[in-house]
């Protein structure tokens, strides 16, 4: 399964370290793949987002996914992907910007003529660059912004309940970000999304997955706050906590995080791994756990 990682670290910008491949043995044998591309979002001073990407498999550029970046943001989104809709290129990976936000996601979403048929009629088509469920899904949460005066909250909500009751879907976890905001969503139950609220007070460590790594001197060293989401426990801190089924987590410039739930509870058309295609139930492949 693709791997998420969010970080707000307030303001003003704080300096991060990401490595993007970390452990390039083990995931791989278990799950005899390897990854389709990497991407790191973040802002510039001005509030301009920017992005670095490859739309490389692992095996292919090792050095370029080993390599450290040192990016000094609000707020950060990094992803890996496991590609379940759409070849290796850089309009399939992620994250994707859209009116100056940013986006990854986990999951698949179906039915995308019927979801290409719904951003025409939005006319926000024009949005979507590549052949990815996540870039359509992205649009459809652009088209409700720009139609409600930008209330993302409120546009996340809308789409993914319009999406909850009209497409197949197996999972919609997300990751949204603006220079000064985050918004992450676990929809349903079927890979997990975490959270940590991270204070002065916790122990330093380093944040690390199977596949994704941070450090960052100011946040490890206590002098700044931070809430991070992410697919997995990235250390031992028991601060950890699974984000609900249908939870949409917003936080705002201040660290402020409030929990909403406006989504249905059963998705309409809920996809089994066994409904999907081999490629795609191949990008979900469980996490490796114990």
């Amino acid at each position: 399964m693709c791997r998420l990682f969010g970080m707000h670290a307030g303001k003003p910008p704080v300096r991060a370290t990401f490595w993007l491949l970390t452990a390039p043995d083990s995931l791989a044998k278990q799950s005899r793949r390897e990854a389709d591309g990497f991407g790191i979002g973040t802002f510039a001073p001005d509030g301009t987002p920017e992005i670095d990407k490859a739309p490389v498999a692992a095996y292919e550029d090792l050095e370029y996914a080993r390599d450290a970046r040192e990016l000094e943001s609000t707020t950060f989104v990094a992803h890996v992907r496991y590609a379940s809709t759409g070849g290796n290129t850089p309009e399939n990976t992620h994250p994707f910007e859209q009116d100056n936000r940013l986006f990854a996601h986990n999951g698949v979403v179906e039915d995308l003529e019927k979801l290409n048929d719904r951003l025409r009629q939005l006319e926000v088509y024009h949005l979507v660059q590549g052949d990815t469920d996540s870039e359509r899904v992205f649009a459809l949460i652009t088209a409700a912004a720009r139609v409600n005066g930008g209330d993302v909250t409120a546009a996340i909500a809308s789409t993914l309940t319009w999406i909850a009751s009209n497409l197949r879907l197996y999972a919609v976890n997300i990751i949204l970000t603006t220079a000064t905001e985050l918004w992450a969503v676990r929809y349903p139950d079927t890979h997990p999304l975490y959270v940590l609220q991270e204070n002065p007070q916790d122990p330093p460590q380093e944040k690390r997955t199977d596949r994704i790594s941070v450090h960052s001197d100011e946040v490890r060293a206590g002098k700044r706050p931070a809430v991070l989401v992410a697919t997995e426990k990235m250390d031992s801190n028991p601060n950890w906590r699974l984000l609900d089924s249908g939870e949409l987590l917003h936080v705002d410039g201040n660290l402020n995080a409030q929990r909403h739930f406006p989504l249905p509870q059963h998705p309409e058309h809920l996809l089994t791994l066994a409904d999907l295609d081999p490629a795609a139930a191949a990008s979900q492949h469980p996490l490796k756990t114990g």
